[in-house]
């Protein structure tokens, strides 16, 4: 899919932090050939615009990392809008790219689509064997939808569109709102403003006792090239084409608790920490069976104490108002 530096790759979600992260790996590699569009220039929840779009421009790959994301407060309170909007842009641009006779998608997902109770470490045959968790089902639904609907055109028409599921991502560009944000990036700005208010105490929501697999999104964007340079061939030899998603992670997870104390570390700041068991942990572990991904030559490399550090600096140094105490 991924070996012509001169092919034309629209990268949709392009300002975020997957998005922002594949554009760095493209260019260091050489693709510099990159298409993208803001939302003044093409509207994902258009399918007329989004169909014109594929229409105009010759593109020859495309990226899906646009999406609505965030954490369980996000999820509890925007239901509809995760499942609307979710579908939405990713059926637009998979059905537009078909219509457009563009054979090659990389679509990406999140681990949340796995039942709740899987078993551990989670590989990609537990997809549909059980409920979901509740406080991130909405987001869950959708992915799952773009997989099928990726698989479906790909068992249809011969399609060569791929689909790879993230474990918990964080690093640059990432989402630091403490309510909005996922629970790194959340922390993080947590911590720095505890640190420079002085605060007596930090209160974290649930038991710190869950345990949860984090990936730099530097690792993924690797990850998602090393898929994509895969031949076609190759890949439907190794693959199903009905269960035909491939996990990303560390295979490694951590409690909440550990996550805490590091960042506890690397901030600086010297309160105390306490845990309100009365909100919500979610699923209380989850890491991915990251076997398929190693049989086709990809394992990550950035180590989670190095990740840390890297995401506490960029936080420091992209927010002008935010200092060091």
């Amino acid at each position: 899919m991924l070996e012509d530096t001169n092919d034309s790759i629209f990268i949709a979600g392009h300002n975020g932090m997957v998005g922002s992260a594949i554009i760095r790996k493209l260019n260091n590699e050489g693709f510099n050939n990159i298409v993208t569009a803001d939302r003044s220039k093409l509207d994902l929840f258009s399918q007329s615009d989004v169909q014109n779009f594929f229409q105009k421009n010759n593109i020859d790959i495309v990226i899906i990392s646009a999406a609505k994301v965030g954490g369980i407060y996000s999820n509890a309170n925007y239901p509809a809008d995760f499942v609307y909007q979710n579908l939405m842009i990713q059926s637009n641009i998979i059905n537009a790219c078909h219509e457009a006779h563009i054979d090659n998608i990389l679509f990406l997902g999140s681990s949340c689509i796995y039942p709740k109770e899987a078993q551990q470490p989670i590989c990609e045959n537990q997809l549909l064997t059980g409920p979901l968790e509740s406080t991130n089902q909405w987001y869950a639904i959708a992915k799952i939808a773009g997989i099928k609907l990726c698989e479906g055109y790909n068992i249809q028409y011969n399609r060569d569109y791929r689909c790879v599921m993230p474990t918990n991502l964080y690093g640059p560009n990432d989402n630091f709102h403490e309510l909005y944000g996922h629970v790194i990036p959340a922390l993080i700005s947590r911590f720095h403003r505890a640190v420079n208010e002085n605060a007596p105490f930090i209160e974290i929501w649930g038991t710190g006792r869950a345990k949860r697999e984090f990936l730099h999104v530097d690792d993924l964007a690797d990850g998602c090239l090393h898929i994509m340079k895969i031949t076609k061939s190759t890949f439907q030899n190794k693959i199903p084409m009905d269960n035909s998603h491939i996990n990303l992670g560390t295979g490694i997870d951590i409690e909440i608790k550990t996550l805490v104390e590091l960042l506890s570390e690397i901030s600086g700041y010297g309160g105390e920490i306490t845990f309100n068991h009365s909100k919500p942990d979610g699923t209380m572990r989850k890491v991915l069976d990251v076997s398929l991904a190693a049989s086709l030559d990809w394992t990550s490399s950035i180590s989670f104490q190095d990740g840390l550090e890297d995401s506490y600096q960029w936080y420091l140094d992209h927010f002008p108002n935010v200092k060091r105490s």
